[in-house]
C-alpha cells in the first residue's frame, strides 16, 4: 500500500492541476456536460471503457486481469453550487455565481487519480472496479439512475468520500453506523384572498398565514420532538405579496427537514402538513404541502469501515483515522447506494490552519481544500479497491 502512495506522490501535480481545472469550470446539477466530457477524456487516456448514465453521469469499468474476484463500486460526485466564489484563489471559478463550494472537484480528481493508478495495476487484481462519477448530488438526484442501471448488481462493496474542512489534511473520518441525516424538501403553497390593508376583513392574508406557519414549524421541534433526537425544520424561502398596501393573495414557503430515522422522517412530514393546513384554515385560507425526497439517512456498514480504515492506515505517511466524528445533519445521497450494497462513506480531511480558506465551511464562498489531501483521497479509493479485489488484508 505504501507503494501506492509513493506512486501518487509522483502524480501530485496532475491531481492538483486537474482539480483546479474543474474548479475553474464548475457546472450546476444536471448541467455537468463539460465535466462529464473531461472525465471521459481522462478515462480514455487510461484505457478504461465508459458509458453515460443519464445525460451527465459517467460510469467507467476496469476489469482486472490478475487473481481475485468480485466488484467494487467507487463513487465521486461532480456537480457545483449556485454560490459566488469570494476566496480570491488564482484558480477561482470563471462562471459567475457558480462554484465548487463543497469539494466535488476534489472528489472527482481523487477518483480519476485512483482510476489512473488502478489501470496501471490491472494485472495485480481480478474482478472489476466500477467508477461512478455522479451528477446532481446537491439536488438529491443522480444516485438512483446508477442504481436503476444495475451498477451495484453483483458488487461486494461501495465506497465514497467527502471533503471535511473540520478535519486536518492527513486525516480520514470513518464512522460505523449513522453518519448523515435523511433530507427532505417541502414546498407549501398558501392560498388567501387579496384585499386592501384598510379592509382586512374582506380578504384572507396569505402572508400572515405563512408567517404564522414559519413560527409554528419551529415549535414542532421544541415541543413535539424528543430533545435527544436530532430533528431540524428549516424554512429558507418565503415569497408573498405584490405591494405594500394589499393583503397577499398567495404565499410560498420552501424549506427542509433533517431526521435520523424513518419513523421520525414520516412523523415530521405529517406534523408539517397538518400544521400548515390547520393554520391556513384558522384564518380562512388553504395550504397545500408537496414533498421532494432528497436522500435517506446515510448508514455505514461497520465491516466496510474497518476495511477502509485498514486501507487508509496501510498507505503510510502518518495517516490518522478517526472513528468518532460527530453525526452530521447534512445529507448525501451516497446513502442510496448503501441501501443496496454494504459500504463506507469516508470524510477526507482537507483543513490546514496555514491556508485559512481551507477551514471555511462547506457551501461557503471562501471554501477551498488543502490539495495535499488529494493524494490521500486517490490512494484511499485505489487502496480500498485493491484490498477487496485481491482478498489481501492491507
Amino acid at each position: 500500500m505504501e507503494a501506492i502512495q509513493k506512486r501518487l506522490a509522483e502524480e501530485q501535480t496532475y491531481l492538483s492541476a486537474l482539480r483546479r481545472e474543474l474548479h475553474r469550470h464548475p457546472e450546476l446539477s444536471l448541467q455537468e456536460f463539460h465535466t462529464a466530457e473531461r472525465i471521459e477524456e481522462e478515462l480514455d487516456r487510461f484505457g478504461i471503457p465508459h458509458t453515460r448514465v443519464g445525460e451527465t453521469g459517467v460510469l467507467g469499468t476496469l476489469r482486472g486481469t490478475g487473481a481475485g474476484t468480485g466488484a467494487v463500486v467507487l463513487r465521486a460526485d461532480i456537480d457545483a453550487l449556485p454560490i459566488q466564489e469570494t476566496g480570491g484563489a488564482e484558480y477561482a471559478s470563471q462562471t459567475p455565481g457558480v462554484m465548487h463550494a463543497c469539494g466535488h472537484d476534489a472528489h472527482t480528481a481523487c477518483l480519476l487519480g485512483a482510476a489512473k493508478l488502478l489501470a496501471e495495476r490491472r494485472t495485480a487484481f481480478g474482478g472489476e472496479v466500477r467508477f461512478v462519477f455522479q451528477p446532481a448530488e446537491e439536488v438529491g438526484q443522480g444516485a438512483k439512475p446508477f442504481v436503476e442501471a444495475g451498477v451495484l448488481d453483483g458488487a461486494d462493496r461501495v465506497f465514497g468520500l467527502h471533503s471535511a474542512p473540520d478535519l486536518p489534511a492527513g486525516t480520514v473520518g470513518l464512522k460505523p453506523g449513522l453518519n448523515n441525516a435523511a433530507v427532505d424538501l417541502f414546498h407549501i403553497s398558501v392560498h388567501g384572498e387579496p384585499a386592501h390593508v384598510a379592509e382586512p376583513q374582506l380578504g384572507v392574508d396569505a402572508l400572515y398565514i405563512a408567517s404564522q406557519t414559519v413560527v409554528a414549524l419551529q415549535a414542532l421541534v421544541t415541543r413535539l420532538t424528543s430533545p435527544v433526537e436530532p430533528v431540524i425544520i428549516g424554512v429558507g424561502k418565503l415569497h408573498a405579496g405584490t405591494t405594500y398596501n394589499a393583503l397577499a393573495g398567495s404565499a410560498v414557503l420552501e424549506g427542509t427537514t433533517r431526521t435520523v430515522s424513518q419513523e421520525s422522517r414520516e412523523r415530521v412530514r405529517e406534523q408539517i402538513a397538518r400544521t400548515a393546513r390547520n393554520i391556513a384554515e384558522i384564518y380562512g385560507g388553504t395550504a397545500e404541502v408537496q414533498w421532494t425526497d432528497i436522500t435517506p439517512a446515510l448508514v455505514n456498514d461497520p465491516q466496510a469501515c474497518r476495511e477502509a480504515a485498514a486501507a487508509a492506515e496501510a498507505l503510510g505517511g502518518g495517516v490518522r483515522v478517526v472513528t468518532d466524528r460527530s453525526l452530521s445533519l447534512c445529507g448525501d445521497n451516497f446513502a442510496e447506494y448503501l441501501l443496496h450494497t454494504p459500504g463506507a462513506y469516508a470524510y477526507l480531511g482537507t483543513g490546514n490552519p496555514v491556508l485559512p480558506n481551507t477551514l471555511s465551511s462547506l457551501h461557503n464562498g471562501n471554501f477551498d481544500v488543502d490539495e495535499r489531501a488529494l493524494m490521500l483521497g486517490a490512494g484511499l479509493y485505489a487502496g480500498y479497491a485493491l484490498s477487496r479485489l485481491t482478498g489481501k488484508e492491507p
